[in-house]
């Protein structure tokens, strides 16, 4: 039976769900509120554009929360969507360094 994971959530779906909504936080108000362009908000949630250094200082400051959980939600996402992309390949391609290793030795014999 093949298992079919959930898309991965993405960090803006996170911002809108988990902050924006509860809080009744217009696209426009947190990105007066940020000094960024409204933009900028409506491409992270709506995935077009990833949560940069910059922003997530931004988000931690408003939000009361660090700029290592805004980035840690992008590295969780991007490593999901390289894992889909290229999981099957790199598992194919690349072996660990303990093997390469014993690979070159027996070569040299």
């Amino acid at each position: 039976m093949e298992q079919r994971l959930l898309d991965p959530i993405t960090p803006g779906e996170i911002l809108l769900e988990e902050y924006l909504i509860p809080h009744n936080i217009s696209q426009n108000k947190l990105s007066r509120d940020i000094d960024v362009t409204v933009g900028r908000i409506n491409d992270i949630i709506h995935g077009k554009r990833s949560i940069t250094a910059d922003t997530a200082l931004r988000l931690a400051k408003y939000f009361n929360t660090s700029a290592d959980l805004w980035l840690g939600l992008q590295a969780e996402y991007d490593i999901r969507i390289a894992k889909t992309k290229l999981g099957a390949y790199i598992e194919r391609r690349i072996c660990t360094f303990e093997n390469a290793q014993l690979l070159n030795n027996s070569n040299m014999v």
